[in-house]
Order: C-alpha cells, then sequence, then structure tokens
C-alpha cells in the first residue's frame, strides 16, 4: 500500500462512524489499519442501512483500506492477541465510553507499558468528565446539545431541526485524523507517545464557531444577535428547476443585476452596501426569487456565469455524478467489491503529488484478515484452530 503514511500501523478498536472514518482516512493514506471486531457480530455499521449481498454500503465505504480481525477480547487469549498488535503498533484508536475501555485491562498505562510510544486516542461523545461523560450518544444528541439543531431552526417557527447528515460523527472522524498525524508527526520530532483526546461534542462545537457562533464570540458590550435571522438557504427556483447564486461583494452584486436586468435595485438604498445586503436579506432574496422564477435555470445560470456570478445548479444525488467538473475532477471511481459487487464510492480527497493515496481495499468481511494478522504475530495454523475452536477469534 502507498499513500503518505506507509508503514505506520494502526490498531483500529472503533465502532459506528467518527472512529472508522478517522481510521479510514489513515487507511487511504497508506496506512496498515487493523479493525480489530468482536467475533459473530462485528461493527453495529455492518447491519444499518442499505446494503447488498449482506454489506451495508455506509460501512464499506468508511471501513475501506482496512484488514478485519475477529477476537474475543474478554478472553485472556484475545487479550494477549491484542497485546501482541499492540507492541508492533503506531497508533491505538478506541471510541468506548468514558472508563470502558480501563476496565477491559487496555488502558493508556496498560498500552504503554508494551509501548512506550504509543499514539493513544481516545474519541468520546461528551468528554471523559462532567454530568453527560457517562451517557451513551448518537449523533443527534450531540447536533441538539452543540447549537447545530438551533442553527438549523425554521426561519418562521423557529423549531429546531437537525442535519439530515451525520455531521458531528464525520466532523469529529476529520479532526481525530488530522490530530492522529500531528501526533505522529510529534513523535517523528521528539521521540514521545502521546494521548490524544477528543470528544463528538467539542469538535462540533468548534466545527460551527467562525460563523455560527458569531453571536457569542464577542464578551460584554459588542455585536448581538441571532444569526438565523440572516442565514438563508440560497435556493432559488427557476422555471424547470432550482439554482443557487449568491454576490457578497459590491462587484458581484452589480453583475447579479445586470445578469438579471434589474439595474434599478443599484439605486436601492438598503442594498448599497454588502452590510446592507445582509442586514435586507429577507427583502433582498425574496426579490430575486420572483425574477429567477421567470426562466429557465440553463439561462441565468450563462447569464450570471457572464457576469462572474457565483452559481451552481442544485443538482440531485444522481445527476452529481455525471455533471463535467465532478467528471473532470476523477472523483468517483467503480469497483468491485468481492461480495457486494459493482459499487462506486469517491477517491481521497486530498491529493499527494509523490505518495499518491489509493483505493487498495474492499471494506473487509468480519475477520477476513484473522488468520493472516495473527501469522505475523507468530501463530501458527495450529494456533488459529486451536483459538477459533475455543471461541476466541472468528
Amino acid at each position: 500500500m502507498s499513500g503518505p503514511l506507509k508503514g505506520v500501523r494502526v490498531i483500529d478498536l472503533t465502532t459506528m462512524i467518527s472512529g472508522p472514518l478517522a481510521t479510514r482516512i489513515l487507511g487511504d493514506q497508506g496506512a496498515d489499519v487493523v479493525k480489530v471486531e468482536r467475533v459473530g457480530s462485528g461493527d453495529l455499521v455492518r447491519h444499518m442501512g442499505a446494503s447488498r449481498s449482506g454489506v451495508s454500503a455506509t460501512f464499506a465505504t468508511v471501513n475501506r483500506n482496512k484488514r478485519s480481525i475477529a477476537i474475543d477480547l474478554k478472553s485472556d487469549d484475545g487479550a494477549d492477541v491484542l497485546r501482541g498488535l499492540i507492541a508492533d503498533a503506531d497508533v491505538f484508536v478506541q471510541n468506548f465510553r468514558p472508563g470502558a475501555i480501563e476496565r477491559m485491562g487496555f488502558g493508556e498505562q496498560e498500552m504503554r507499558a508494551i509501548n512506550r510510544t504509543l499514539i493513544y486516542v481516545s474519541i468520546s461523545g461528551f468528554g471523559e468528565t462532567g454530568p453527560y461523560a457517562g451517557k451513551r450518544v448518537y449523533d443527534p444528541v450531540v447536533q441538539a446539545l452543540s447549537g447545530l439543531a438551533a442553527i438549523q431552526a425554521d426561519r418562521d417557527s423557529g423549531r429546531p431541526r437537525m442535519m439530515r447528515l451525520i455531521v458531528p460523527d464525520k466532523v469529529t472522524g476529520l479532526t481525530a485524523a488530522q490530530a492522529i498525524t500531528a501526533a505522529l508527526f510529534a513523535r517523528q520530532r521528539d521521540g514521545v507517545g502521546q494521548h490524544v483526546r477528543l470528544s463528538m461534542l467539542d469538535a462540533t462545537i468548534a466545527f460551527l464557531w467562525p460563523e455560527g457562533m458569531a453571536s457569542q464570540t464577542w464578551v460584554g458590550a459588542g455585536a448581538r444577535g441571532l444569526r438565523s435571522r440572516f442565514a438563508q438557504d440560497l435556493v432559488f427556483e427557476t422555471s424547470d428547476g432550482y439554482i443557487t447564486a449568491g454576490a457578497v461583494s459590491d462587484g458581484e452584486w452589480r453583475g447579479l443585476c445586470r445578469a438579471i436586468e434589474r439595474l434599478d435595485w443599484l439605486d436601492d438604498e438598503r442594498f448599497a452596501t454588502a452590510a446592507g445586503r445582509v442586514l435586507y436579506a429577507g427583502e433582498r432574496l425574496s426579490m430575486l426569487q420572483d425574477v429567477l422564477r421567470t426562466k429557465s435555470s440553463q439561462e441565468w445560470l450563462l447569464r450570471l456565469d457572464t457576469e462572474d456570478v457565483p452559481c451552481a445548479p442544485v443538482l440531485s444525488r444522481s445527476e452529481l455524478m455525471a455533471h463535467p467538473q465532478v467528471m473532470a475532477n476523477d472523483l468517483i471511481h467503480e469497483q468491485e467489491h468481492p461480495v457486494g459487487g459493482a459499487m462506486r464510492q469517491p477517491r481521497p480527497a486530498e491529493r499527494f503529488d509523490v505518495t499518491p493515496s489509493k483505493l487498495d481495499r474492499p471494506a473487509p468481511t468480519l475477520g477476513e484478515h484473522t488468520d493472516e494478522i495473527l501469522a505475523e504475530l507468530g501463530k501458527t495454523a495450529d494456533d488459529c484452530g486451536r483459538l477459533r475452536l475455543a471461541g476466541v477469534i472468528g
């Protein structure tokens, strides 16, 4: 496997989305990711959502470029296998509720006694202390607690709304992947391992803050108010579909007015400045919608592009596959999954010109690489047979 993280070994005890996404990114970038799963059931996401031939689409994309070993960690032999994996690892990642991994016997102190320079990573829902530390968590709970649902509130009724995407889960995964590579860089420089802790709540609030929490940034007297008053869905109906268009700068505003042939708007004092266009966003966008409804999407996009106004069609999920920009980026790749069959997925978004990322491995079946990984630990075929007969491995 190629990539900038070639030679890095990651032991992945995470399940669901946030942890597996983080380790998948590392796998995409060349790390050898060993996914340790429970014998018999494995990661719950294997059995959730759209699937084919028993393979979940979400699992297939969030666990690619990994190897799977199925172990009963409650057994002494299973615990010994994990300790053997840790001895030669660079990174250990777990997302159990705080305290659980210590009760299992795999806390930081135990693992660091085996591997002094290990990067030990703990991902939690809310953090390791405080009134919510021990609570079970899923993405909507963090959306509610982080302010994300309030930011998405209906402008008319004020009713909070959830995102239809699992934003906290994925933001946490992205944050964790970056933090792990930063810790690896620090270890390369200083020779010291460390414990990286992060929570879904912390990662989500930090992600939302720049504009979502602007009203909370200044302490004491200063700019206040709810951003939701100005946060508009920049989706406009045309005669045959939907487009988006935005004009922030004075130049873009003038171009927009020319494109829609409403030069009289340039004399409207409400819209004369960027601040005014934000203050009167509701009126401005309502007026714009009335105009855009009169012609087709293609005609408006051509006019807006001519005036260098940021714009795009609002694509369906199937339409984006054939969009010329997506195709020019060579983003969507088709591969053959050994169980599910033909599948498509995006390549890694980042591109390295010297150490390119690759889609080398499809998501593994449960325990697919158990014997292979145990052989790397010096176990013989007879050893594997004995462990399998005892239910220690799957």
